[in-house]
């Protein structure tokens, strides 16, 4: 008899802090309305009505209509054409599944949150949401989960035993995140596990990368970019707004993971350091959009994922290059 999935330790209310495996489960009714299929009307006559903007895995019957000029014969259905005497093409669109691999950050810089959330817990619920969506869509979905020292991964599976283990994984990694987290911090982690997804996405699957991008570099940048040349790439890049509106007084306390400063607002100086650092990072991660040619989606550890996801994937005007 096959035995029940056993799940990580439970609390009973969300806090913000941590996120449990059940809290993670819980999101699947919510991921029912997202799609990460951008869909546009198709130029060519023979393509069916609308077009992925994402590759698909081969060819599915739409629907039968009257000939065009310009129709390639070859498209005639020849038995449905002799019994209504008017010739009638078979109209293919593309098939839509395919692999999905997630890749999910719970390294200690994720470990802040200003408002509502840790940066580390609003990546959690965006990388489940998108892998309940994506096993909604009948696709197996999979992936990594890190940390500054685990690299943990679950293969992708058409299963929803294998999506919860995934989730398990993520709060797993999220409850070890504390502040006397005691391994150093791992810039070049997120560079690993793009290594490891470039060795098994070879083709047509969909990577979601979801992370703050601490620590990305050129690297970074080169491992997205061959991703992206053959497979479909989304970045949900997971913020929280507290740099973006420093208080005018004060001072706050920081902390790299191994040590500690204290940095005073109220100083013009030091609130212009800060200032430019998050802007010279943001400007960088959304010329990665521009010049890779991959959405890189905001969000928001001060708001509710799920709605924020929802909005991002319905407004987005991303379009992958076509191979």
């Amino acid at each position: 008899m096959r035995q029940p999935l056993q799940v990580s330790g439970e609390r009973d209310r969300e806090d913000g802090v941590h996120v449990t495996t059940q809290e993670l489960i819980a999101l699947e009714g919510r991921a029912r309305d997202l799609t990460f299929v951008q869909k546009a009307r198709s130029r060519q006559q023979l393509a069916g009505r609308m077009q992925s903007a994402m590759r698909g895995r081969g060819l599915v019957f739409e629907e039968l209509r009257e000939y065009l000029p310009g129709d390639d014969v070859r498209s005639i259905d020849w038995r449905v054409t002799a019994r209504t005497s008017r010739p009638v093409v078979r109209v293919y669109g593309e098939e839509k599944e395919r692999p999905a691999i997630l890749v999910v950050d719970q390294r200690i810089n994720m470990f802040f949150g200003s408002r509502l959330a840790m940066k580390s817990v609003a990546a959690a619920q965006a990388a489940m949401l998108t892998a309940w969506r994506i096993l909604g869509s009948g696709d197996r979905v999979g992936g990594f989960v890190f940390d500054d020292q685990t690299i943990s991964d679950v293969k992708p599976h058409r299963s929803r035993n294998a999506v919860i283990a995934f989730a398990d994984r993520i709060a797993s990694l999220n409850g070890g995140l504390n502040a006397t987290y005691a391994f150093p911090p791992s810039p070049a982690a997120l560079d690993e596990v793009l290594h490891r997804v470039a060795e098994i996405a070879q083709h047509d699957f969909l990577v979601v990368v979801v992370s703050d991008f601490d620590g990305h570099s050129e690297t970074t940048r080169q491992l997205l970019l061959q991703l992206s040349s053959r497979n479909d790439v989304v970045c949900l890049l997971v913020y929280d707004p507290f740099l973006l509106d420093l208080p005018s007084s004060g001072d706050i306390v920081v902390s790299g993971g191994t040590l500690q400063a204290e940095l005073p607002l109220g100083q013009p100086a030091v609130r212009r350091s800060i200032d430019t650092v998050a802007k010279d990072r943001g400007d960088e991660l959304r010329a990665w959009q521009r010049q890779l040619g991959l959405p890189m989606l905001p969000i928001s550890a001060a708001e509710e994922v799920a709605p924020q996801l929802r909005s991002l994937l319905e407004q987005s005007a991303w379009r992958q290059r076509r191979r």
